[in-house]
């Protein structure tokens, strides 16, 4: 796993994160290397995650990373370029249902598609 990848994973398991799933999308996909998918518990969670990665990636040299959905915080979305996180409220996440688009059963599982 890259470094961008594990820090990412540490600072979401720092801020408590909720079924984080990492997709391994080397040599599967042009749009990224990885696809990170976590939870949190409101929007407050959400938001507050989404800050601190942003400040984390930053502060490490990841500054460059578009960012989507920071005013409601239901979905917010970020994309550092190699890796794209989706952090979401557990009900929109399961509404979307990103991990079925990449055909990863278990919210718990690391999984390579």
């Amino acid at each position: 796993m890259a470094a961008l990848e594990e820090l990412i994973l540490a600072r979401l398991d720092d801020d408590k994160a909720q079924d984080v799933i990492f997709i391994d999308l080397k040599g599967k996909s042009a749009v990224a290397d990885g696809l990170i998918v976590a939870s949190g518990r409101s929007h407050r969670h959400v938001g507050a995650m989404a800050d601190h990665l942003l400040r984390a990636l930053k502060e490490e040299g990841y500054g460059r990373c578009r960012v989507e959905g920071m005013p409601h915080c239901d979905w917010v979305l970020i994309d550092t370029g190699d890796v794209i996180i989706h952090l979401f409220r557990p009900e929109v996440r399961s509404f979307y249902n990103i991990e079925k688009i990449w055909s990863v059963d278990s919210p718990h599982r690391t999984a390579a598609v």
